[in-house]
């Protein structure tokens, strides 16, 4: 379907208002367009409204003109013959075109009327006008009957939705309501990181299909996985062998299957003859090219000037990866990003290991049109060196002469490396598959004749090396590295082999020093970021260089795009005071922070019964605790226990203090051993629960996992970790933010918003944010985790609910979706005596590529659960995006606040974002370090019909209510909650597949709240293999009662039932937190 294909006929006639009991008729209908882009007069008869809330709908609004030029779709546009004013409070949808608002006024589309509010019948929608492609012309001017509550939908009136619902391939992103916001208490002018592109829509790219495979078959019959740098060599080799026939600087290559050419190429079979170094011998491979497609430039401004409904993907995609090839070519390619082979020597980290910098780009459809968007990128990598060398720097006592002492290391140091080899010309790259078997000097293998006319014989590797390539062994006592396959030996002495550049080093793994040191330079102020990018835009490496571009017709704009921002004004706060009242605050507006000093929390907890549980550094030598690492109790708890009561937490002196050792970390039997105890002894002196445990500890340990594994699904205790050296300081920001984050724990209410205005009315909203954790790249078993939290209160909004459920391995698509939600809007109408009318989704961890399935697969999944019982909420869905490419950069002092970043607030909805679609960018805190980075919301389905203006703030608002901190946080908080929860699922994961299963029996500190589990070691493990992390149930019972508490992040929840997973039941932990 095509964007301005061609103009209405007709005009449409608007149906007639149904009359309700009691409520407002409906409202007419809006009429179609006239001769144009809804020019006409469509006027819609309006019914009028007979006593209650009704209001008598008027006259059809005219049809607006298109107001993006014809860009538009004509149905997808909220003002085409919009409807009149309906009765009450009702609703209207359409998949076409925007949802009708709440007050029952029509929206645009396939022209129904809105529904009336409570007893109010629903009103004939307008009928389109006749489309100049042959559209069926669609209208409605039944009346029917009316739910009895707005939220919830009667049986009649839920079918034709689910009818629609199941014509999911018909819905597409939320189309741009408005030219964008105007909400602002200042404008600024700001840069973007987005280059204009150029291009000549003339031009045509000819896509090509390669395959590559060996002219001799394997003996084995399995095909053979050649890898991705050998094929980059093979097509090399072709293309320098006939390079009239396949010009280089022409074509760009994925390294894979397709290659981009800007000239036609030659097709067919073609045999290529490599050899990875002079003593080898040559392999024949054969080179299949097809051509698989010619992409039309020209589509792209078709595209632009609203002619095409979807943005052509392929050429977008195939001028990308054009923009990349100078850079593969060049640099080190990780991943997306691109890094120089040179460092500077000042960004060594020690340890082989070096930062190296480089850059990450995109191409992106903006309002302005196509535009690169490049920003700089720092990762810790290897650096190329002797393997001997970097065995020196990364084992501190390693000495080649005594190398039995450090083997082990060694092995776990090189296994898994690329390394190249030395002693002879090749630019084969091999993996480090271990050490091998003997020594350099014993080392020997089977040798046979290239031309075959000696029989094979035994070889030792110190007399080859000597007689091949005249190089003597130095270290013929130390092992040989394995460098070779499964089927096939390759030993080679490690003084002849180095370590290849631009390997990735977990930075998790680094030392505290050099993580910092990488944390520093890869967080620049705004205006080195800004300088660094401009000069990585202009490199000879970078995407315009070398004049592979210009081969294409593309050309960049070397300067970054000039925007106006907006901010908006922070919100009114509501805080306790110390006469028990509520107090309304004012927030500064540079740095958006307010001050808790002579304020209290609104609803501050009583902590009566709690304790300290020191984990002290043992100093082996004296067997004793090493006082270096000690925490100061006399300081810590008084100083502790003050800042809690001046913020209104009533908190006692702890029941206990005990010390222990940091080794119990390394043990999980342990752990559960100290925990019960404690809990325990807790008991039997004041015979109730711990409501808190305070754990300090001298440094981050691995076993932080079991602590939280066991304290909140084995025992129920809330734990509060802190580092013993910062505890020890005792500073007042540090312990007002410890204080917050144990009252929240533990059920209090920090802060709330003196006021939230959403449109739809006044009824009940629940937040849900949705996020999947997946384990590592290199990891190829584990599960993902699923998380999807809720609010549980209204209008406060800071009561929070979790689900988290192990699914598929890097499955991004949240399984079960609906009926997750659906668990969670059943806990909100538990608590509060109604299902919420509204329901506003954050959806987190997904690139655009996935909106479709988000759109087609979790929503529908949503509105299937929901129909299963009748109701029918409102949704408006919104993906929160933060892994982008994109940048602000105040022009002067004037647009920036004191760090030099934009201000709290700025917002951009121009220019640089969707051509069409409904999105805009959020910075919503404040930058304190490096260049802050904007949240990048994109609007995939409304109900609601939010204008840019009340959305924006609606999200900036919400951030001012994160439980931990005294400022607005980057991300809107429901997703900020579900990737903690998705991440503590993951931890309970790591937790039980770690080889440490404690047994699996009740706490005696409850009587309630832990069932006692007799499933034996062997079957956790076979619950683990199942991809399972375990169930915690909400045990309504408790709720009002005195609840296990734990510690999910920095929100709380409630674990009240722990069970084994069943493959019949579902997979979902059910965490209640509260905040």
């Amino acid at each position: 379907m095509e964007r301005g294909g061609g103009a209405y006929r007709g005009r449409g006639s608007g149906g007639g208002g149904g009359r309700g009991r009691g409520g407002g008729g409906g409202g007419g209908g809006g009429g179609g367009g006239g001769g144009s882009y809804g020019g006409g007069e469509g006027r819609g008869g309006g019914g009028r409204g007979r006593g209650g809330r009704g209001r008598g709908g008027g006259d059809g609004a005219y049809g607006d003109r298109d107001r993006y030029e014809n860009r538009t779709e004509s149905s997808s546009w909220r003002n085409i013959g919009s409807g009149g004013g309906g009765g009450g409070r009702g609703w209207a949808r359409s998949d076409w075109g925007d949802r009708g608002v709440a007050d029952g006024r029509s929206g645009s589309g396939e022209g129904w009327g809105g529904d009336s509010g409570r007893g109010g019948g629903r009103g004939g929608g307008g009928a389109w006008g006749t489309p100049h492609r042959d559209w069926a012309a669609i209208a409605s001017a039944s009346s029917q009957p009316a739910p009895t509550e707005a939220k919830i939908a009667s049986p009649d009136s839920l079918i034709p939705v689910m009818k629609t619902l199941n014509v999911s391939s018909q819905m597409s992103p939320v189309q741009r309501p408005d030219k964008g916001g105007n909400n602002s208490i200042r404008r600024v002018r700001l840069l973007v990181n987005h280059f204009p592109v150029n291009y000549n829509a003339e031009s045509v790219i000819m896509h090509y299909d390669v395959d590559v495979k060996p002219e001799t078959p394997p003996k084995h019959g399995r095909p053979v996985r050649i890898p991705k740098s050998d094929l980059s060599m093979i097509r090399d080799k072709l293309f320098s062998d006939n390079p009239s026939d396949f010009p280089l600087s022409s074509t760009a290559y994925d390294g894979v299957k397709n290659i981009f050419s800007a000239v036609r190429l030659p097709m067919g079979e073609f045999k290529v003859d490599v050899s990875n170094g002079e003593d080898e011998k040559a392999r024949s491979y054969l080179i299949t090219i097809k051509l698989v497609n010619e992409l039309k430039l020209g589509k792209l401004k078709e595209y632009f000037s609203g002619c095409l409904t979807s943005i052509p993907r392929e050429i977008i995609q195939g001028m990308d990866l054009v923009m990349k090839e100078n850079a593969t070519r060049r640099m080190i390619s990780v991943g997306r990003n691109f890094y120089f082979r040179e460092y500077d020597p000042r960004d060594d980290l020690g340890y082989g290991i070096a930062a190296f910098r480089g850059f990450q780009h995109s191409l992106k459809p903006t309002f302005q049109g196509l535009s690169l968007c490049l920003d700089y990128s720092v990762l810790a990598c290897r650096k190329r060196m002797p393997v001997l060398d970097f065995l020196r720097e990364h084992i501190s006592h390693f000495n080649p002469r005594e190398f039995w002492k450090s083997s082990r290391e060694v092995e776990n140091a090189l296994k898994g490396l690329k390394v190249r080899v030395n002693h002879r010309k090749t630019n084969q790259k091999f993996v480090v598959r271990g050490l091998a078997k003997e020594n350099a000097r014993d080392s020997a293998f089977r040798f046979e004749d290239r031309d075959g006319q000696n029989p094979p014989r035994k070889v030792f590797l110190v007399k080859y090396f000597k007689e091949t390539y005249g190089k003597d062994i130095v270290y013929m006592d130390i092992p040989c590295l394995d460098l070779g396959k499964i089927n096939k030996r390759n030993d080679v002495p490690m003084e002849f082999c180095e370590i290849v550049e631009g390997q990735r080093f977990p930075k998790e793994d680094l030392d505290r020093v050099p993580a910092q040191n990488l944390k520093n330079w890869s967080m620049p102020r705004p205006e080195d970021r800004k300088n660094k990018i401009q000069r990585m835009v202009q490199s000879e490496d970078g995407p315009c260089g070398g004049g592979i571009a210009n081969n294409f017709g593309i050309k960049v704009d070397m300067d970054m795009t000039a925007v106006e921002g907006r901010v908006i004004g922070p919100p009114q706060l509501k805080l306790g005071a110390p006469n028990g009242k509520a107090i309304t605050v004012t927030v500064d507006r540079e740095k958006c922070h307010w001050n808790l000093v002579g304020k209290f929390v609104v609803q501050g907890k009583l902590i009566e019964r709690w304790a300290v549980l020191d984990f002290r550094q043992e100093d082996r030598r004296k067997n004793q605790f090493n006082s270096q690492f000690n925490l100061d109790p006399d300081v810590f708890i008084p100083k502790l226990i003050g800042r809690c009561q001046k913020l209104g937490i009533k908190m006692g002196d702890p029941l206990y203090y005990e010390r222990t050792s940091m080794d119990k970390f390394s043990s999980a039997y342990m752990l559960r051993e100290l925990l019960e105890g404690i809990s325990e002894r807790a008991c039997k002196e004041t015979g109730g629960r711990l409501q808190l445990l305070v754990c300090a500890m001298t440094k981050r340990d691995p076993g932080y996992k079991y602590l939280k594994w066991i304290s909140e699904t084995k025992i129920g205790i809330v734990t509060q970790c802190c580092l013993s050296n910062l505890a020890n300081k005792a500073s007042d920001q540090y312990l007002a933010n410890l204080g917050l984050k144990i009252n929240a724990k533990l059920g209090g209410n920090n802060v709330e918003l003196n006021h939230l205005s959403i449109s739809g009315g006044a009824g009940h909203v629940m937040f849900v944010g949705a996020d999947v954790n997946h384990p590592s790249a290199r990891n190829e078993t584990c599960p993902s985790i699923a998380a999807v939290v809720s609010t549980m209160n209204w209008p406060a909004v800071n009561r929070y609910a979790t689900r988290v459920s192990a699914q598929t391995h890097r499955c991004e698509k949240i399984l079960g979706f609906g009926n997750m939600c659906l668990e969670l809007i059943e806990s909100y109408a538990q608590l509060n005596k109604v299902r919420p009318e509204r329901i506003i989704i954050f959806r987190d961890g997904v690139s655009e590529g996935q909106f479709d399935m988000v759109l087609h697969e979790e929503l529908v999944d949503l509105r299937r659960a929901l129909g299963s019982i009748n109701y029918s909420p409102y949704i408006t869905l919104i993906v929160a995006q933060k892994r982008h490419q994109t940048r602000l950069f105040p022009q002067s002092n004037q647009d920036a606040c004191s760090t030099g970043n934009v201000f709290p607030g700025t917002v951009v909805d121009t220019r640089v974002v969707h051509p069409f679609e409904f999105d805009f960018y959020l910075c919503s805190h404040y930058g304190s370090l490096g260049t802050s980075k904007p949240t990048h919301y994109r609007v995939l389905y409304d109900d609601l019909h939010f204008t840019s203006d009340q959305l924006q703030k609606l999200i900036y608002d919400m951030c001012f209510t994160m439980v931990r901190c005294t400022k607005p946080v980057s991300l809107v908080p429901p997703v900020y909650y579900a990737d903690l929860a998705a991440y503590r699922g993951r931890m309970y994961y790591e937790a039980l597949t770690a080889g440490q299963y404690p047994p699996s029996v009740g706490s005696s500190s409850s009587s309630s709240s832990v069932i006692s589990m007799d499933e034996s070691e062997e079957e956790d493990k076979r619950s683990v293999e199942r991809m399972v992390t375990r169930i915690l149930l909400i045990s309504q019972k408790h709720h009002d009662e005195d609840p296990t508490f734990a510690s999910f992040g920095d929100a709380p929840m409630k674990a009240s039932l722990c069970m084994p997973w069943k493959p019949e039941e579902s997979r979902a932990l059910k965490v209640g937190f509260v905040s």
